[in-house]
């Protein structure tokens, strides 16, 4: 009877979080989130294609995204600095107004300009992928305060569909759009949609949240920033704590590696057309991708969070070597349709289990900032590899450099069979399991 009752008592909340209105406005702010991130990566790489750009310098540029890597350097800025001129706005809507203005008048900027002037048009690709990801930084810090805990996962929900959403139009229609119009009119188009996620900040309310005030810059860099991190090495340890940190910086190479500027050519280089990439690729592969991040979420449940991973790791890696299939395609979409249904589905569980892992290692009490800290690191090196992808395809060919990502995650493999039995994960407790 006691479990009826929780379960018709369940229903009502689940229903009554979805139809909060901060649900619906993380909706709008994933979006915003969501919109500039192919647009200094993957998208752009297109048109530096097509507009003669060598493949080395293009997956330079387009690793300009590797900004999204180190946004954990000033996220304290974010917290402490109030903007005069947008005070009434409150401290995370006048940030997120800023940041929402500036990926739109970057991406208005790098229309006017186009590749034919590269030192600038780099510069601005550069200020976008900034301001994207401290968009980010202030679209998570409103998230967490403007909804109690049991409000988070209809939040989570509705925030990763607006975000998915953005995929879908700065891929996929970016690129059909691309088919039938210049790309400076495109991008254009793309800054124009962040005004409905403008409109809907002006129309959000501001978190209700007492800020601390401390009494000096030095008391607020150690509470802010010092002390999150000196809490994680006294649960886990000097030893223990880096060599948790390496292999988050590992495990997620073989993915991270292939988001870059190398897909792109790769795809045009074996007689796809833009078409077909964006309706396979950037609208089929997401969707497909989702039913992966559903399946990793059993795969926790029914494994736990340490097998799940491990399984994620591998298969995200392994999902590489599918594009050996499509060299020399010649333009064959069903083999691109298997290829991207397996890379994505095997991606999709990774990113999942490794939402859970980095969620089970943090400290309820710094969840933000050490959240920052890992979810930052987890792509950096995988964002290295795709800065020298082009000059390694160059140098030795695409099958190599599809090899070389698949066993990249070798490390982090027998990284893991060491951490296993030293890590104790319990939530916000975890902690290294000394005898």
């Amino acid at each position: 009877m006691k479990a009826k009752d929780s379960g018709a008592k369940a229903a009502p909340r689940i229903r009554d979080a979805f139809l909060h209105p901060s649900a619906w406005t993380m909706f709008f702010f994933g979006f915003a989130s969501g919109l500039p991130f192919l647009l200094v990566a993957g998208t752009l790489a297109y048109w530096l294609r097509e507009n003669g750009i060598t493949l080395k310098d293009i997956t330079m540029i387009a690793s300009a995204g590797m900004a999204y890597s180190f946004k954990f350097l000033w996220a304290p800025l974010v917290d402490r600095l109030r903007l005069p001129l947008l005070g009434r706005l409150g401290q995370r809507r006048s940030w997120l107004l800023l940041t929402q203005v500036l990926v739109m008048l970057g991406l208005m900027a790098m229309a006017s300009v186009t590749p034919s002037q590269l030192g600038l048009f780099v510069g601005l690709t550069l200020l976008v992928a900034v301001a994207g990801a401290t968009l980010d930084i202030v679209v998570d810090a409103y998230r967490i305060e403007i909804a109690p805990v049991e409000a988070q996962g209809a939040l989570v929900a509705t925030y990763s569909l607006g975000y998915r959403i953005a995929l879908i139009v700065t891929g996929a229609l970016a690129l059909v759009l691309a088919d039938h119009a210049v790309w400076p009119n495109v991008y254009r188009v793309m800054a124009a949609c962040m005004l409905i996620p403008v409109i809907t900040n002006l129309m959000a309310r501001e978190p209700e949240v007492l800020r601390i005030q401390v009494q000096s810059w030095s008391q607020g860099l150690r509470e802010g920033v010092v002390e999150p991190f000196a809490d994680f090495f006294r649960r886990f340890g000097g030893r223990v704590g880096l060599l948790i940190l390496l292999f988050i910086l590992l495990f997620k190479i073989s993915d991270q590696a292939l988001v870059g500027g190398i897909m792109g050519p790769f795809y045009l280089d074996q007689g796809f057309t833009k078409t077909e990439i964006a309706t396979i690729s950037k609208v089929y592969g997401i969707w497909v991708g989702i039913a992966g991040a559903f399946l990793g979420g059993i795969a926790v449940v029914r494994w736990g969070v340490e097998r799940a991973l491990l399984a994620g790791i591998v298969l995200g890696a392994l999902s590489n070597l599918m594009y050996l299939w499509l060299i020399g395609a010649n333009g064959n979409v069903g083999m691109l349709t298997l290829v991207i249904s397996a890379e994505n589905l095997a991606q999709g569980l990774l990113g999942t289990t490794a939402v859970a892992y980095l969620s089970a290692l943090v400290n309820q009490r710094y969840t933000a900032t050490q959240y920052a800290l890992f979810s930052s690191l987890i792509t950096l090196p995988g964002k290295v590899l795709g800065f020298y992808s082009g000059r390694i395809v160059e140098a030795v060919g695409y099958a190599p450099y599809f090899w070389i990502t698949t066993l990249a995650i070798v490390p982090a493999v027998i990284l893991f069979f060491w951490l296993l039995p030293r890590v104790k994960l319990d939530g916000g407790a975890a902690q290294a399991d000394t005898p």
